[in-house]
């Protein structure tokens, strides 16, 4: 007998019930209490005895009672909400950004909600527009790599909607900003190629004008100025997508290997476009690290179990996102406005593993 015919037969009457949350009525019904004496129980007001206030909570436990959200934000004329705008969910160094994020969002009764411009700057304003539209009470955001100008940004913020940047950051100042220390990692990084023995060390990045990429675009040449003067810079190569689009990664390693003098090392500086150097190696037959060495930042939890395993800048996502979820409440809950603004740059860790070691 099928399932359907099971419930006809031992309930014609079966009707699907919609679940309803217990409320401060609910309780009040139950106790035999005032609505306002539960609520102010729940509030752990002064007016009301403890015994009154446990036998309320104890209830309110045992039947799992929360409060109402809606309820809430129009008492205190907020939504108990806040935007995200990155590039990319998928992205593993941003997907750990909101868990940090949201473990701090959890533990304040706030929610998120997440837009994804997609490396696409128009996808970022319309993304910008449509949370404010929702009425969060604030947005985080990592701009894309197509994001030149922030406008649209600093229109919102001028406008008094709490704004903290994070990772790839706004350039205007009067803002909070969270980053990673790009320069030393970059640095650390290509002097660790060097004293590995490559001598043509090469760099691909994202795009020019993100001041995450200048960052570590000039720890990769102060290294090679410093440690080895007479060492020729590659051809420096910059991603117009971040590394979302394999073919543009595939065509700067086309010139970069193309070369009459190839590199025999790579700086690659973000996870995508990591990776993508790998696939290309490996569809192209360049064994890593005899034929070129290879670092690159990355927070993919699989680098050390590739073939070789992948040494890599492990970029600081989970705190990264907790720090600006941090800053961010703080504003919102401000009873003063704001006037004093920190960009907080916290370190990357360099896990040295076999694509930086010559056999």
């Amino acid at each position: 007998m099928s399932m359907k015919n099971m419930l006809t037969s031992h309930d014609s009457n079966f009707k699907y019930m919609r679940f309803e949350s217990i409320t401060i009525k609910d309780i009040a019904k139950a106790l035999g209490l005032s609505t306002s004496t539960v609520s102010r129980s729940l509030s752990d007001s002064y007016e009301i005895s403890l015994e009154t206030k446990q036998k309320v909570i104890n209830y309110a436990k045992e039947n799992n009672y929360r409060p109402n959200p809606i309820a809430l934000s129009l008492k205190d004329k907020r939504s108990r909400s806040i935007g995200i705008v990155v590039s990319e969910i998928a992205n593993s160094f941003l997907s750990q950004s909101i868990n940090g994020i949201e473990s701090i969002a959890n533990e304040k009764g706030y929610s998120v909600i997440i837009a994804q411009s997609k490396e696409d700057f128009e996808r970022e304003i319309s993304s910008m527009e449509f949370l404010a539209s929702k009425s969060v009470d604030g947005i985080l955001i990592s701009v894309s790599s197509r994001t030149s100008n922030f406008d649209h940004i600093k229109k919102l913020y001028d406008r008094g909607m709490p704004i903290v940047s994070f990772d790839c950051v706004v350039d205007f100042e009067g803002i909070h900003k969270v980053i990673q220390d790009n320069y030393k990692a970059a640095y650390d990084g290509t002097v660790h190629l060097i004293n590995k023995g490559f001598k043509k060390i090469a760099c691909i990045a994202s795009s020019s004008f993100l001041s995450i990429t200048t960052e570590r675009v000039k720890g990769y040449i102060d290294a090679l100025k410093k440690y080895e003067p007479l060492l020729k810079i590659s051809d420096i190569a910059y991603i117009d997508h971040g590394g979302l689009k394999a073919e543009e990664i595939f065509d700067a390693m086309d010139k970069l290997m193309n070369q009459k003098e190839k590199p025999d090392a790579i700086l690659t500086c973000s996870d995508r476009i990591t990776t993508n150097v790998m696939r290309y190696c490996k569809q192209n037959k360049i064994g890593i690290p005899n034929q070129l060495g290879l670092i690159g930042f990355s927070n993919l939890d699989l680098t050390d179990i590739l073939t070789p395993s992948l040494s890599i800048i492990r970029q600081p996502a989970y705190e990264m996102g907790r720090k600006a979820a941090e800053l961010l409440i703080k504003m919102i809950e401000s009873k003063r406005a704001i006037t004093e603004f920190e960009t907080m740059v916290i370190p990357c860790l360099l896990l040295e593993r076999e694509s930086c070691t010559k056999y």
